[in-house]
C-alpha cells in the first residue's frame, strides 16, 4: 500500500468516526476521494469495528446488504456486500430506541440466522448452511447512513459499516421447526399502516444463500462465522424512514414479529 492510500483510508475512517459520533453526515467519501475502490473500503470499516473492539465492544455477527437484484442494479454492482454486528448496536423486541443516535435511520425486515456450527469458506453451500444454523427469527436492522442524504456508492456504504446501525431479533425458532426459508412473506408496518410487502425470495433467491455468500467472501480476509453468531441476511422490502415518535413492525408470518419504537 502506498503512503498516499495509507493517509486516505485514515482519513475516510476517521471522517465517518466524527459523522457518527456528532450525528452530522458526510459528503461521499468517493466525492472526497474519486480513487476510494472497495479495498479502500473494506480497510475503512475494519479499521472502526477494530476501535470499536478496543473501546469494549463485541462482534456478534454480520449483515449481508445488497442482496436484492434491484439494489444492485441501483448502485451498479453484481454481489452484496457485508457489515459487521456489534453487542452495542442490539435492541430488545417490542423496546424503544432514541432517534437521536441516527443521522437518518431506516429499517428493513430480515430473517437472522443464529449458528450453532462454524462456518468457513471458501466453498460454503446452501446446505452447510442450514446444517450450521441453530435457529432464525424475525428481524429489524436499523440502517443509518453517515453519508449526507443517502448519496452512496459501493465504496461509500461498506466504508461505513454497510450502512448498519442496530439490529432487533423476535423469538428465536429452532430450524427444525422453521417454515421454508425460501417461502416466507413480510408485511412491515410504521404507526400501524402498511409500507411494504416481500418476500424471503428477493434475498438472492433464498436467506441461506446470503449467508453462504458471506462465509465465502470473509474466507478471503481470513476470517469466519462462529457458533453463537447472527447473521442478517438481507431486506426483504424497501427501507422506509424513520424518526422520533414512530413505530415500526414487520409481521412474517408464522416466522413471527418484532417491533421497535423510536422516541
Amino acid at each position: 500500500m502506498t503512503p498516499a492510500a495509507a493517509r486516505r483510508r485514515m482519513e475516510a475512517a476517521q471522517l465517518l468516526r466524527e459523522a457518527e459520533r456528532r450525528r452530522a453526515p458526510v459528503e461521499p467519501l468517493t466525492t472526497t476521494w474519486p480513487d476510494l475502490d472497495l479495498a479502500d473500503a473494506y480497510a475503512v470499516q475494519q479499521d472502526n469495528v477494530a476501535r470499536r473492539l478496543a473501546a469494549g465492544s463485541t462482534v456478534i455477527g454480520h449483515k449481508v446488504g445488497l442482496t436484492s437484484a434491484p439494489m444492485r442494479e441501483l448502485l451498479g454492482v453484481h454481489e452484496p456486500d457485508f457489515g459487521h454486528l456489534l453487542d452495542d448496536m442490539v435492541h430488545r423486541d417490542g423496546g424503544t430506541v432514541r432517534a437521536a443516535r441516527f443521522c437518518a435511520a431506516r429499517v428493513e425486515p430480515e430473517i437472522c440466522f443464529r449458528l450453532a456450527r462454524p462456518l468457513r469458506g471458501p466453498g460454503v453451500t446452501m446446505d452447510d448452511v442450514l446444517t450450521a444454523v441453530e435457529s432464525v427469527a424475525p428481524a429489524l436492522e436499523i440502517v443509518d447512513s453517515r453519508i449526507r442524504d443517502w448519496r452512496i456508492t459501493l465504496a461509500d456504504t461498506v466504508a461505513d459499516n454497510a450502512s448498519s446501525a442496530g439490529l432487533v431479533c423476535g423469538s428465536w425458532t429452532p430450524m427444525a421447526y422453521a417454515p421454508d426459508l425460501a417461502a416466507v412473506d413480510v408485511d412491515l408496518l410504521v404507526d400501524g399502516s402498511p409500507v411494504a410487502t416481500g418476500s424471503s425470495k428477493e434475498v438472492l433467491g433464498h436467506p441461506a444463500a446470503a449467508v453462504a455468500w458471506l462465509a465465502n467472501t470473509l474466507a478471503a480476509y481470513g476470517k469466519g462465522l462462529d457458533p453463537g453468531h447472527v447473521i442478517l441476511s438481507g431486506a426483504m422490502t424497501t427501507a422506509p424512514s424513520i424518526g422520533a415518535g414512530q413505530k415500526a413492525e414487520a409481521r412474517f408470518g408464522s416466522l413471527g414479529s418484532v417491533s421497535v419504537s423510536f422516541i
